[in-house]
């Protein structure tokens, strides 16, 4: 019997222990809410200063209720005695910032930025855990820092002092994976049933494959860019893809470049040309060549328009009423009739208009019975 009451009477009080540890928490939570966004701000404008792109980028204190369920876990070692014994010391993720990338490559940038920006105290790859304890999970890779030197001696960071941030960074496969991680029952590959095993490897195979291939279609679309401005740099247009990229570098060129135009424009313009009929940055040139963008906007605007409407200009003047035909507002009645005015005031002022077409003409064809030419073929 007094075995009995002594066991009681040390058998720990995880409840108690997590009331407690939530009551100490709300009395810090608002602390670490703002340590978490200043941590953010910072890591936010460091990306942006550096030219990373990343696809979004988090911050948060710690729910209490999280952290009063975190402090109550038993301790591996003895499941009769908390993890933490003083869990508002020992919990290092009360503030926390995650971000998320698009490509597995921006991950070595961010370590760069967070090394360069902290003090990183912990670098910590849950993805080489995984695989060394044979358990199924997201790959990311965790820092804890705090703020630098530098910025909490300056006033609006010195409460900070040495208190601790954890930070994520994954790619958005990953972010995927973590999303639905909770609702995955088994962790342990020894315990996992087979079926279900194979089928966990086959998707965390299909994800990194992924990843990678996502990473090599970046690298590929750089490749490719680099080439194109080359050649366009060297004038050997012929071989050259009409791609956003490509237009711009050889407008940049032809006509001087415009900071006021936007992606989706070079994107539309180049939809524009495909419809067209262009198929090489070479039928371009050959087709607004002999024309002045700028002379031609002055005489319809009165004034020098931005690059794409110059280039636009041009086109018409070299593709007259083909390019009216051709473009995706032929039917409206208000294009037709402006481009067809402007075609006749630059006829007017001598400019030779509608000469050039990008698409090929078939080669007459001929009767073999009579040798009599056959004109069209339609």
């Amino acid at each position: 019997m007094t075995e009995q009451i002594s066991e009681q009477a040390d058998k720990f009080d995880f409840a108690r222990h997590e009331q407690a540890a939530v009551s100490d928490y709300l009395r810090v939570v608002g602390f670490y809410s703002e340590l978490a966004t200043s941590a953010k701000r910072i890591a936010d404008e460091a990306l942006k200063r550096r030219g990373i792109q990343v696809h979004s980028i988090e911050a948060r204190a710690k729910d209490p209720s999280s952290f009063g369920r975190k402090a109550a876990k038993p301790s591996k070692n003895d499941p009769n005695r908390p993890m933490y014994s003083n869990p508002i010391e020992q919990i290092t993720d009360q503030a926390a910032i995650r971000i998320i990338t698009f490509f597995p490559r921006t991950i070595e940038e961010i370590d760069e930025m967070l090394r360069s920006e902290f003090s990183v105290i912990e670098h910590f790859d849950k993805g080489e855990s995984l695989i060394e304890e044979e358990r199924f999970g997201y790959q990311s890779v965790h820092y804890l820092i705090t703020l630098n030197p530098v910025r909490t001696s300056l006033p609006e960071y010195e409460k900070f002092g040495t208190a601790k941030v954890e930070v994520q960074v994954r790619t958005i496969l990953q972010h995927a994976w973590a999303e639905i991680e909770h609702d995955i029952q088994y962790k342990s590959s020894v315990t996992i049933p087979r079926d279900i095993k194979r089928r966990f490897m086959s998707l965390a195979g299909l994800l990194e494959i992924a990843d990678r291939e996502f990473q090599a279609i970046q690298d590929a679309d750089r490749d490719l860019t680099e080439r194109a401005e080359n050649l366009i740099s060297a004038g050997e247009l012929q071989t050259v893809e009409i791609t956003p990229g490509a237009l711009k570098a050889y407008l940049d060129k032809t006509l001087g470049p415009d900071g006021r135009m936007s992606d989706f424009s070079y994107d539309w313009t180049v939809r524009l040309l495909l419809r067209l009929g262009f198929t090489s940055l070479e039928q371009i040139d050959q087709c607004i060549k002999p024309y002045d963008g700028s002379q031609i906007s002055r005489l319809i605007d009165g004034t020098r328009q931005g690059q794409l409407t110059r280039f636009e200009y041009m086109l018409l003047a070299g593709m007259g009423e083909k390019f009216i035909l051709r473009h995706p507002w032929q039917s409206e009645v208000w294009f037709q009739s402006s481009r067809r005015r402007i075609i006749e005031m630059l006829n007017e002022k001598g400019i030779q208009t509608g000469w050039f077409d990008p698409i090929p003409a078939e080669p007459p064809q001929f009767d073999p019975l009579s040798d009599t030419e056959v004109i069209g073929s339609d």
